[in-house]
């Protein structure tokens, strides 16, 4: 059994943020946003997405939607991982 699995702080959920872009419009343009306006990210829809822990960078995936019970939910294909077991 690997020493992690002992460790029952493995057992402790963590909140993984995945970033799909940014927007930076000037203020003008944020105060004149209403309901169904679109603001533009820096990304095109089939470019990678970012998962951070806090503001670490731990992978990058790509979206894709779950199938069967789950249909219509998106989710996260990963396609890099960082080492997350390096110490400090």
């Amino acid at each position: 059994m690997d020493e992690a699995d002992q460790n029952p702080l493995t057992q402790v959920p963590i909140e993984i943020t995945i970033s799909v872009g940014r927007a930076r419009p000037p203020v003008r343009e944020l105060l004149r946003l209403q309901r169904d306006a679109v603001l533009p990210l820096d990304r095109r829809v089939d470019d990678p997405v970012e998962l951070y822990v806090g503001d670490r960078l731990i992978g990058r995936g790509e979206l894709t939607e779950l199938e069967g019970e789950q249909a219509g939910q998106l989710a996260v294909r990963l396609t890099e991982v960082a080492n997350l077991r390096g110490g400090l």
